[in-house]
């Protein structure tokens, strides 16, 4: 293990003394600027924000303001929780508050109203909201970076196999001064996590040197920055349209800042929320959704990470809980279970091979991420991955304490028809396997008619003890909270005989 570790720790520390001067650098701004306190907003899944707020007031020990406008907290942070933000689980997009009117006072007419938002743009406190833009940028552009060199190489690939052997040869120059590399690639039996490693490792070193050209082309030739405006817009009394406000304020922005406007190859968003007659100014912090960590391999209905998350956290997971995910698709859930509640184990679950496949390769993705991040081998995640009958489960009775799964809702799976036969039989199946007066299930539903007519027949062993509605694609489903009652379990056969059928 010792040959491991330190052959490991030198091919990650390969840029430690290019980029040296460069860290302490972007320290010595952070240190001066610390203590400067911003508003960050966060977009939620819907029906999920009181759990979004919980986990900042825990993890920043800030407080938290659930917007009106569904879907948005706020909360107050010094510059340097900003990193710390980036890791949260619960929120899909963050963006620096500029300023807040909680009652803007729109005029009647739509050109009164449009000359308002070009007004305001000379009069916000634009300084701080840049300079928090200005931090995050210096860390948000590596994950940015490091993504178009992925899609780069993966391009190579599939288009053009001289491009590939190019990439591979670039590869083994960067390699061979390294003597112990093949070490660490030798520890990797699977060939398709042998590859991924070398890719992964590769495009950091990749990434790294860009950053250091283009960090140097930066200081030679400034450029103007390129923005955008977006505004989204919620209300029924307003006389203009979110594009209408967005042209007429990102014009009013151009001529302040005299930035170049580009809708799609933007440096800077800016954000003009609107909700009835609350109007928020922001700056966006984020590229894209930070739903996307986990998932490599997608199926036909793969869960948002970050509705995944807000789903265990409503079970309570205890240490060394087992909990179980009986239909997991590609293991969204069960992969984020592992990821932030390492004490628990997880099973991910399903009968059909291709979703127990994608789930496999997705925990083997996120372990090879895990093992490059801490720079050494480590013995695995807690999780496990098999394909099994949701009907009969090959589990012992009162053996797991939670299960947490995203029911077919009968639409790109299954069918409404099937779920009136599929809801009970699911339901007593999980009774029998979860602990009796402990257990726990958190079960997510758009076909909330056929769950609650299945849930009747089955009061005997479960207690609904909440309902959190959200808002899964567009559509309005259900989370079921419910708890197992100290009844024990008795099969079907032995039930009929004493009280006749329950559906």
């Amino acid at each position: 293990m010792c040959d491991i570790e330190e052959a490991t720790n030198q091919l990650l520390d390969v840029n430690l003394h290019e980029n040296q001067r460069s860290v302490r650098l972007t320290e010595s701004d952070l240190t001066s600027e610390s203590e400067l306190l911003v508003t960050i907003g966060a977009t939620v899944p819907t029906g999920f924000e009181q759990t979004a707020a919980d986990e900042v007031r825990e993890k920043l020990g800030s407080p938290c303001k659930i917007s009106r406008d569904r879907g948005k907290i706020y909360f107050v942070i010094s510059l340097e929780s900003l990193a710390q933000v980036h890791c949260l689980r619960s929120v899909d997009n963050l963006f620096v508050v500029v300023q807040e009117f909680q009652n803007y006072q729109f005029k009647k007419t739509k050109e009164e109203v449009l000359k308002d938002f070009e007004d305001l743009a000379g009069k916000l406190p634009w300084s701080n909201p840049l300079k928090v833009w200005k931090i995050n940028d210096s860390f948000k552009k590596k994950k940015a970076k490091r993504k178009k060199i992925n899609q780069n190489s993966s391009k190579g690939k599939i288009n053009n196999g001289q491009e590939v052997k190019i990439d591979q040869r670039n590869d083994k120059k960067d390699f061979t001064s390294h003597a112990l590399d093949s070490h660490i690639l030798d520890y990797y039996e699977n060939p398709a996590i042998r590859e991924e490693v070398s890719t992964l490792v590769g495009d950091d070193l990749a990434s790294c040197k860009d950053e250091t050209d283009e960090s140097s082309k930066e200081e030679t030739e400034p450029q103007v920055l390129k923005f955008r405006v977006t505004c989204n817009r919620a209300g029924e009394k307003h006389c203009f349209t979110s594009n209408e406000a967005a042209r007429d304020f990102g014009g009013a922005v151009q001529d302040y800042f005299k930035w170049k406007a580009d809708m799609t190859n933007f440096d800077v968003e800016v954000l003009l929320n609107i909700h009835d007659n609350e109007v928020i100014v922001g700056i966006a912090l984020t590229e894209e959704s930070l739903h996307r960590r986990n998932i490599t391999h997608f199926g036909p209905t793969t869960l948002r990470s970050t509705l995944a998350y807000g789903m265990l956290r409503l079970c309570d997971p205890l240490p060394y809980d087992i909990i179980v995910d009986p239909m997991c698709g590609t293991g969204a859930i069960p992969i984020e279970g592992a990821t932030e509640w390492s004490d628990c184990f997880h099973i991910a679950g399903d009968n059909n091979p291709l979703a127990v496949n994608r789930a496999a390769n997705n925990i083997a993705s996120l372990l090879t991420k895990s093992q490059i991040k801490e720079g050494k081998p480590s013995w695995g995640l807690p999780i496990d991955a098999v394909q099994w009958d949701i009907c009969n489960l090959p589990l012992r009775t009162g053996s797991v304490d939670i299960i947490v799964t995203d029911l077919p809702f009968g639409k790109r799976v299954g069918s409404k028809k099937r779920n009136w036969n599929l809801y009970p039989a699911c339901l007593r199946e999980m009774s029998r396997v979860c602990t009796p007066t402990t257990g726990r299930a958190v079960l997510l539903t758009q076909d909330t008619k056929c769950f609650t007519k299945a849930l009747s027949g089955m009061r005997h062993v479960w207690r609904k003890v909440d309902t959190v509605w959200v808002n899964v694609g567009g559509l309005r489903a259900a989370v079921y909270v419910l708890l197992r009652t100290p009844e024990a379990f008795v099969h079907p056969s032995e039930q009929d005989g004493e009280r006749g059928t329950l559906w």
